[in-house]
């Protein structure tokens, strides 16, 4: 908003000229949402607290020892949702399809995210809203999101306006690019609602998913930025042999405003925790994490640098599969974070390790995305 404001009168006043460089908003976004997360923070706690006063939003299938953290508001994500949202309607441009396809995700599976916490806290039960219906309308958003902003129509004829190739982590394009057309969206759609659902399931420890969350975001402001700059009518992409993005450049504000607001939040979510995450939080936060890969060209570069996420959806498919078929659990009780507790790990140590896993994965998926020269 300020940049489409503000930067037609840089003809006028010189310094105005600043908000023409992605990376100079992209400083700008992750300041705004950091200190718009620090200063809104402690009056939502208080209203959220106020507003689920005598509500558990302990999850039932935890730890005993988490029945301690009974009263503790959750929804906290709605303050990154409104931090991170103000930033990039104030920095970014908002005439670029892949910011505001992957706004659109972002907020519309926050908007899901928040049904759910509401069922839970209005109906006092832990079901939520129905797993078929997260699904469904996690659907309508993606395809809603493909639809307006990347896609072509000529009458009632689509031409996908996507990338549809898949590129493929310390490999370079001219070696292996495969093609899959318009089998591509569900592929896409796989990469969104995974991740999605697997930030879900970590959040199960006071900043475990927030953590990772904010590597990630800082992981695809780079790959971003290689993947759209032309500096001087250098082509970064070209250069490195990956596939180049046009607009991508515009995505690293994105990346900076999600950062800053999980850097807010995770003041107040830090253990022990002020406030939960709550799905609010968790799905939106995933699904923009998921749509990045996918605009950015990282969808198997993903799975590397999601790998803590991937690790926890993974042990709860493995730990049903195992007891449904053998009627044996694998972990003491999943996600896997859960496990590590029963094994006697505080949670501070479990917490911080998955951040120096989460690290040491973003470093492997810039090298491997990247085919450092």
């Amino acid at each position: 908003m300020i940049y489409l404001l503000l930067y037609p009168l840089a003809d006028r006043f010189s310094a105005l000229n600043v908000l023409r460089y992605p990376t100079t908003r992209t400083i700008f976004a992750g300041i705004t949402a950091l200190l718009i997360g620090w200063l809104l923070g402690p009056a939502m706690i208080r209203a959220l607290r106020l507003r689920q006063h005598g509500q558990s939003n302990v999850r039932e299938d935890t730890p005993e020892q988490h029945q301690k953290k009974a009263g503790t508001p959750t929804m906290g994500g709605a303050l990154i949702l409104f931090a991170f949202g103000l930033a990039v309607l104030l920095f970014g441009n908002l005439t670029n399809k892949l910011v505001l396809s992957t706004m659109l995700v972002t907020l519309g599976y926050g908007a899901i995210g928040f049904m759910d916490d509401w069922l839970k806290l209005t109906r006092k039960n832990s079901k939520g809203l129905a797993g078929r219906k997260k699904i469904f309308w996690q659907v309508v958003i993606f395809v809603a999101a493909i639809g307006l902003f990347h896609t072509h129509w000529n009458g009632w004829v689509p031409t996908l306006e996507l990338d549809t190739r898949l590129a493929m982590p310390f490999v370079p394009i001219r070696s292996f690019y495969p093609d899959f057309g318009w089998l591509y969206v569900p592929l896409a759609f796989f990469v969104v609602l995974g991740t999605s659902n697997a930030v879900n399931l970590t959040d199960g420890l006071d900043g475990l998913a927030i953590g990772p969350s904010i590597v990630s975001a800082l992981c695809f402001g780079i790959l971003s930025y290689a993947a759209g700059a032309v500096l001087a009518g250098f082509n970064v992409a070209n250069y490195l042999y990956i596939p180049h993005v046009p607009g991508a450049a515009e995505l690293p504000v994105v990346c900076a405003a999600f950062a800053g607001a999980g850097l807010a939040f995770l003041w107040f979510n830090s253990f022990p925790a002020s406030v939960f995450m709550g799905d609010v939080g968790a799905l939106a936060i995933g699904g923009g994490l998921g749509m990045m890969a996918v605009l950015t060209k990282n969808e198997v570069g993903s799975a590397i640098l999601h790998g803590v996420f991937l690790a926890e959806a993974l042990s709860v498919m493995l730990q049903v599969a195992s007891f449904k078929w053998t009627g044996k659990r694998i972990f003491k009780m999943a996600p896997v974070h859960h496990h590590f507790e029963l094994e006697g790990w505080s949670e501070p140590k479990i917490i911080v390790r998955f951040w120096i896993v989460s690290a040491l994965l973003a470093l492997i998926t810039i090298a491997g995305a990247l085919k450092l020269r």
